[in-house]
């Protein structure tokens, strides 16, 4: 089963199932002498985590993180990174009744074509506890941007209709974690939390947008032609569960503008840098990072299992109803926060080292 790693220079493998033994993490890549912050990538796993509040999923996972491999006198080794999280609140048997049905907008059916064979205890390898690997993986990849000047900072910004109609320029992001649904503007994230528990109530889930900023990255990260850093952030961002749209700086909105509205004036500062006026490029343009803030949103589906009665079918072909059981999200999008700040800060690093492996073979060149 390919498709489980991630990256180039920074490059990250995930395993483990939903209800198996454990999930965890490989990261190859990671550069030597990185101070190793095991509270910090903690931190990072306790926002993802199941069970922190009233409006996510109620499965009590503390998912305590184990670190393998990789350290040694709390520094980085530059040797394979190992990180381990186990599962202790698996409960399968809320799946026994659709082991042979397939939940409607779930990958039951798709796996079991491709495969043959799936399991079907949480979605299995499918469901989105996979992404707490990642989410461990990111933390280390934050560590080095931060030691490098790069932060990576993500909100909900939209739930149903309930919208956010702010800059980043204009929220205070030490807000963010003031409230269990992680919108930085308390009124608007009131009216957010109002509605994801209406929606439960009614046994229904609801979709949003988290919107996203890189601040301090600095000019020509990011690739030619193909691996252009916008577009290894929208592989990254639309690799996560229930994410179906991605759009960087004015995204979709910009096809409403002409050209004389759009383009980004370039100016030098009164420091001698090189910067743009506006920022509708959203800090990327010709797939490589001009210096701006790297803007991005992230559209996510309503949630999957509704606890209503849907029609499917069975592996057999024949008509079923399939209601939902068990432990769910009726809103995927405040524990995707830290998800969509993990992925992109994994494609930074990566892009960050690739960057900095081209200088050095340009400066042996010259030498």
């Amino acid at each position: 089963m390919p498709g489980n790693s991630f990256g180039h220079t920074f490059r990250i493998t995930t395993f483990g199932e939903s209800h198996g033994t454990a999930i965890g993490v490989v990261i190859d890549g990671c550069p030597a002498g990185l101070e190793f912050d095991l509270d910090f990538v903690q931190h990072e796993l306790d926002r993802r985590r199941p069970g922190q509040s009233a409006i996510v999923t109620q499965r009590q996972e503390t998912d305590r993180v184990e670190l393998l491999s990789g350290v040694f006198e709390g520094k980085t080794t530059g040797m394979p990174l190992a990180l381990l999280i186990r599962n202790e609140d698996a409960k399968s048997n809320d799946y026994s009744h659709i082991a042979d049905k397939y939940r409607p907008s779930h990958a039951d059916f798709t796996y079991q074509a491709k495969y043959g064979h799936r399991d079907y205890r949480g979605g299995g390898r499918s469901s989105a506890r996979e992404t707490a690997a990642r989410v461990a993986a990111g933390a280390i990849a934050k560590l080095f941007l931060k030691k490098n000047g790069i932060s990576v900072t993500a909100w909900v910004s939209r739930v149903g209709d309930v919208t956010l109609d702010k800059t980043h320029e204009q929220l205070d992001f030490s807000q963010i974690e003031a409230t269990p649904v992680r919108c930085p503007d308390l009124a608007v994230a009131e009216q957010m939390e109002a509605l994801i528990r209406q929606v439960r109530k009614e046994g229904d889930t609801i979709g949003g947008i988290v919107s996203c900023v890189v601040q301090g990255c600095p000019p020509g990260l990011g690739e030619p032609v193909f691996d252009r850093l916008h577009a290894d952030l929208g592989k990254a961002i639309l690799s996560i569960n229930a994410c179906k749209g991605f759009e960087i700086g004015s995204g979709f909105a910009g096809v409403t503008m002409r050209g004389s509205q759009h383009n980004d004036p370039f100016f030098t500062d009164e420091n001698g840098v090189v910067r743009t006026r506006t920022n509708h490029s959203g800090g990327v343009q010709g797939g490589i990072s001009n210096g701006m803030d790297i803007t991005f949103r992230v559209a996510f589906k309503p949630v999957a299992t509704i606890v209503q009665a849907q029609e499917s079918v069975n592996e057999a072909g024949e008509s079923v109803q399939v209601e939902g059981k068990g432990r769910h999200d009726p809103c995927v999008l405040p524990r995707a926060v830290p998800i969509v700040e993990a992925m992109a800060a994994l494609v930074l690093a990566d892009h960050f080292l690739r960057n900095k492996m081209a200088i050095i073979r340009i400066e042996g060149l010259k030498d």
